[in-house]
């Protein structure tokens, strides 16, 4: 790809990398920014709030499993909203895109509850936020979503079609979809063959009668998951300052940690809840969504994903079915260690090249469309 395809900024960069390393020049443009204006992710007040109201009133959810919304706010005219997967939060989920993503517009973090989760409130904050977006301020927003909460993003986007009501969103970026327990663990294996699949299968087979010792070793594997990024240290050096990485990782195993068994139980009872999309592959309901899309694969996706993912299979196979201006791409890394599964914080730069070019062809279309 052509370096004239990125922003000003990264065209540079990117057409310097192929003489020399400029992680450490990033590093330096990034932290000194934060110095003049620091990330301050404030707790966003909803103006729109008719879906919440809905499912509160009626008794289906309680305040404390709705996601926390926190959010930053910049002039530009594409808004993003994150919804990260089950660990880290989605502030710490874009730790690195962050100032890519303001550069374009506001950004909204959906960081979800910690002591329990309810898919039906989550959508219905995503559908008033999405309509303050549009309605009020005239800008749909990108929905920018990892893992689990690309999952989410697509069962929202299938029931908005099922019951149906059209989502007015200005694009997607779906990163490494999980969208159906299936993805996770293969029927009829009696031992998991990817490390996610091991913390999982116990909220599946035992789900009325989950162990402190199964929460344990959840937050075990995750904990595990996380470190295994961690572990080359010359690369995090070139990615963060070491305060950055300290900061990151406390941010993130606090997380972990303050997950409890109702937060565990209710987020796996959502996963269990989700339609692989190969099940409803139906003119009923597709397209999903007409808006431009982006999905992203990692190369390495066996820790989490199973080499019988159903949402991979469709959406690697079929996905202008469920998207007609949609590209799925796979991310790899030609110079170091493997792209794992979702991983934004460590191979973030293998990322940003499609993800920078997919915003600025949002920018052109709206561009033409002003003209």
């Amino acid at each position: 790809m052509h370096a004239n395809t990125f922003a000003p900024a990264f065209s540079f960069f990117s057409a310097f990398s192929r003489m020399s390393p400029t992680q450490p020049l990033r590093t330096l443009i990034r932290t000194t920014g934060y110095k003049l204006r620091p990330p301050r992710p404030l707790l966003f007040t909803p103006g729109v709030h008719r879906a919440q109201q809905v499912v509160l009133a009626s008794g289906r959810a309680g305040p404390h499993q709705g996601a926390e919304i926190l959010h930053e706010v910049r002039s530009g005219l594409t808004p993003t909203i994150v919804l990260g997967g089950f660990v880290p939060d989605a502030t710490e989920q874009v730790f690195l895109m962050r100032g890519f993503l303001l550069k374009h517009g506001s950004v909204f973090y959906f960081n979800y509850p910690r002591l329990g989760f309810s898919m039906e409130l989550v959508f219905a904050q995503l559908d008033d936020l999405v309509a303050e977006l549009t309605e009020k301020h005239g800008k749909p927003p990108v929905i920018f979503a990892v893992s689990f909460g690309a999952g989410l993003v697509l069962e929202w986007l299938k029931r908005a079609r099922r019951a149906g009501r059209r989502v007015d969103v200005g694009g997607l970026v779906l990163i490494s979809p999980v969208a159906c327990v299936e993805d996770l663990l293969t029927n009829g294996e009696a031992k998991p063959s990817t490390l996610l699949g091991r913390a999982v299968k116990p909220y599946v087979e035992h789900e009325a009668r989950i162990q402190p010792g199964h929460i344990e070793k959840s937050r075990a594997i995750f904990t595990k998951m996380f470190e295994a990024g961690a572990q080359n240290k010359e690369s995090l050096r070139a990615l963060m300052t070491r305060g950055e990485l300290r900061q990151l990782r406390d941010s993130v195993i606090g997380t972990i940690q303050a997950i409890d068994a109702n937060g565990a139980c209710e987020r796996m009872t959502a996963l269990r809840q989700m339609e692989a999309p190969c099940s409803y592959f139906s003119q009923v309901l597709l397209p999903l969504c007409t808006a431009p899309v982006l999905i992203l694969y990692a190369e390495k996706e066996s820790a989490v994903l199973t080499e019988t993912s159903p949402t991979r299979f469709a959406m690697t196979s079929a996905h202008q079915a469920y998207f007609p201006q949609s590209q799925c791409k796979t991310i790899v890394n030609r110079r170091g260690s493997p792209v794992q599964h979702a991983s934004l914080i460590f191979h973030c730069f293998n990322f940003l090249p499609p993800i920078s070019a997919f915003y600025k062809r949002l920018k052109s279309k709206k561009v033409q469309r002003a003209a």
